[in-house]
């Protein structure tokens, strides 16, 4: 699953046993801009170094996994549920317009009145 949203807050690496450590982060997700949701993301192990990439107020894609478990409560018997929005990837959103001509010394694309240069009249090649 993607969503596009804007970073809250990165909180620290927890390490969490020997082993396992995990980093979490929220994001304001304005599905609707007139009722924003904040929304918190964990990294687990080698994914939580990518959150040093980015900071508060920043626009990214965020491609992550939903997990869910079951826990049983030994003293009662109970069955507990809970959910978890597991990130893998993060991309910054571009919010520079694109150069244009694509940035680069190649020319722009013909358009549909452009001449094609086969017709032109200093040619005397024929087509076929």
């Amino acid at each position: 699953m993607d969503i596009k949203a804007k970073i809250e807050k990165i909180f620290p690496t927890h390490q969490v046993t020997g082993t396992f450590k995990k980093r979490e982060f929220v994001v304001e997700f304005a599905e609707n801009p007139q009722y924003p949701e904040y929304v918190k993301f964990e990294c687990i192990q080698d994914k939580c170094d990518m959150l040093d990439n980015f900071s508060t107020g920043q626009e990214v894609t965020i491609s992550f996994n939903l997990k869910g478990r079951k826990w049983t409560d030994p003293k009662n018997g109970e069955d507990r549920y809970f959910n978890t929005l597991q990130a893998w990837r993060i991309n910054a959103e571009s919010t520079a317009a694109p150069a244009p001509n694509g940035g680069g010394n190649t020319p722009p694309p013909p358009s549909a009145n452009d001449e094609p240069d086969w017709l032109s009249e200093d040619s005397d090649d024929l087509p076929f």
